[in-house]
């Protein structure tokens, strides 16, 4: 086979994945695990429930950090920018948006280089650093940072990757504005945007007013602060001074609530959502439910009597 040939083959079976996975998500299956989109998680709910076939779905979405007074901002974006950066920010519980304390913006950013640095000297051509899963998410990563320069976003980016390269530098968005795509889609990628707050409260009304994320991941030593959070938004799950850490430990069970997903699975708790239990009762010779049948009478107020005296 040519190199033209597989190209074309490549192509064609492309082509053909959105309608061979609608037809496969509508097969009677005992249970449909799907992660991705939030709305290609809609479709597959869609498409199952005609079989009412359940569900686990696992859908990503944006994960916020909310960076408190009491943080240790040169830790928490240590943390953050290692969450961010790993597989170039392309995983469902990427850190996607921070929440930090109005007028800390120029030192988490120090703070947020420094540690970009420190994990990558370099971008371009670097092993360690990946690359874009294509030149469609590439292409779509540059319009979102020229949508904000345009909208008059303050964009820092690392570097410039060189021409034909798949590797987007980390970059830094600030004053974006409301609206503006990398706000509402997810971002799956090395851009984090950066939106200060003038106190917990507002960043607590900001987590609110949107689509529950898969996870959450708060950074401080205000245990109070911290709790509040927990206490008041609703997340798939959440890290305290860390991120994506949660989904290692095999004890906590992973998924999302909302537009992020439905089902949790991983350890015993993914070995209860995928198995149906069947109980299975094998009635005594000598079972009473019979003094339960009619016709009913004083034999029947006998025996509820005994039972309260029981209870």
């Amino acid at each position: 086979m040519t190199d033209l040939q597989s190209l074309f083959d490549l192509q064609h079976r492309a082509s053909r994945q959105g309608p061979v996975a609608a037809q496969f998500a509508a097969l009677p299956f005992d249970h449909l695990f799907f992660t991705g989109s939030t709305g290609v998680g809609r479709k597959v709910a869609q498409a199952a429930a005609a079989n009412l076939t359940p569900t686990t779905l696992e859908l990503g979405g944006k994960s916020p950090c909310i960076v408190d007074a009491s943080a240790d901002l040169d830790e928490a974006a240590l943390r953050i920018a290692h969450g961010k950066l790993l597989n170039a920010g392309q995983t469902c519980i990427a850190p996607d948006y921070v929440l930090l304390p109005r007028g800390r913006e120029d030192t988490f950013a120090k703070a947020w280089w420094r540690a970009v640095a420190r994990l990558f000297p370099r971008i371009d051509g670097n092993p360690d650093y990946a690359g874009i899963l294509g030149e469609r998410h590439l292409a779509r990563l540059h319009r979102l940072l020229d949508e904000a320069r345009a909208q008059g976003a303050r964009v820092e980016q690392s570097e410039v990757a060189a021409p034909g390269s798949r590797q987007f530098a980390p970059a830094l968005v600030f004053r974006g504005r409301p609206g503006l795509r990398l706000l509402e889609e997810e971002i799956f990628g090395p851009i984090l945007p950066v939106l200060p707050c003038d106190d917990s409260a507002e960043a607590i009304a900001y987590l609110n007013a949107r689509p529950r994320p898969l996870a959450l991941y708060w950074f401080g030593a205000d245990t109070a602060a911290r709790d509040r959070v927990l206490v008041q938004t609703v997340s798939g799950a959440v890290t305290v001074n860390d991120a994506l850490m949660h989904i290692a430990h095999e004890g906590l069970p992973f998924g999302g609530v909302g537009e992020s997903g439905w089902g949790a699975y991983h350890g015993e708790t993914g070995f209860l959502r995928f198995t149906q239990q069947k109980p299975v009762l094998v009635q005594s010779r000598w079972a009473l439910g019979s003094m339960l049948y009619p016709p009913y009478g004083a034999r029947l107020q006998r025996m509820l009597k005994l039972l309260r005296m029981l209870g």
